[in-house]
C-alpha cells in the first residue's frame, strides 16, 4: 500500500513531466510556425517588390500592369499596385507575425487570383499551379493557427491569444475580396 505522501509525490512528478512535455511541444510548434512565417512571408514580400519596384528581375508597376491587362483585369497598373502592396505588406506582416490574420488574408486573396488566372490546365510546374496552391495553403493555415509565441502579435492586445474566429473572418474577407476582383476581370 502506498502512503499519501508517496502518492502525492508521484502525482507531482507526473504533473511536472506532463508540463515539461507541453512546454517542449509548444516550443517546437512555435519554432515551426516561425520558420513557416519567415520563409513564406519573405518569399511573398519579394514577389511584391518585383511588382512594385522591378526588383529581383520583376516587371515593376508598368510591366506587371501590362501583364494584368493581358490577363483581363481593368486598369492594369492599379491592379499591379494593389497586388504588389498585398504581397509586400502581407508578406512582411506574416514574417514578423504582425496582424497575422490580415497579413495571411492579404496573401490568400492575392493567391486566389493567381490560381484563377493560371487556371487548372496543369498541376505541375512550370505551367501548373502546385507552387501557388502550396503558398495559398500555407498562408491560409497560418491565418487560422496564428503566428505562435515569437511574433509581434503578442504585443497587440486583441491578437495576443489567437482566436479561431479571427482567422476564419480574415479568410472570409480574403475570399470575398478575391471574388470581387475576379468579378471585374473580363
Amino acid at each position: 500500500m502506498t502512503s499519501p505522501t508517496t502518492a502525492t509525490s508521484a502525482s507531482r512528478t507526473a504533473s511536472a513531466a506532463s508540463a515539461s512535455a507541453r512546454t517542449e511541444s509548444t516550443a517546437a510548434r512555435d519554432t515551426g510556425l516561425l520558420l513557416l512565417r519567415v520563409v513564406i512571408g519573405l518569399t511573398m514580400a519579394a514577389h511584391g517588390t518585383q511588382k512594385l519596384f522591378g526588383w529581383f528581375g520583376g516587371g515593376g508597376i508598368e510591366g506587371t500592369g501590362q501583364f494584368f491587362e493581358m490577363s483581363g483585369y481593368p486598369s492594369g497598373e492599379a491592379m499591379a499596385v494593389v497586388a504588389g502592396l498585398a504581397e509586400t505588406l502581407g508578406g512582411l506582416g506574416l514574417a514578423v507575425g504582425l496582424l497575422t490574420p490580415l497579413a495571411g488574408a492579404a496573401l490568400v486573396g492575392t493567391l486566389l487570383n493567381v490560381l484563377a488566372v493560371k487556371g487548372t490546365g496543369s498541376f505541375f510546374a512550370p505551367k501548373g499551379v502546385e507552387y501557388e496552391l502550396l503558398l495559398t495553403a500555407v498562408a491560409a493555415a497560418l491565418t487560422l493557427t496564428g503566428p505562435g509565441r515569437w511574433a509581434a502579435d503578442r504585443f497587440v492586445p486583441v491578437l495576443r491569444t489567437p482566436q479561431p474566429r479571427h482567422g476564419v473572418l480574415a479568410l472570409v474577407l480574403a475570399v470575398v475580396a478575391a471574388g470581387v476582383v475576379l468579378a471585374v476581370r473580363t
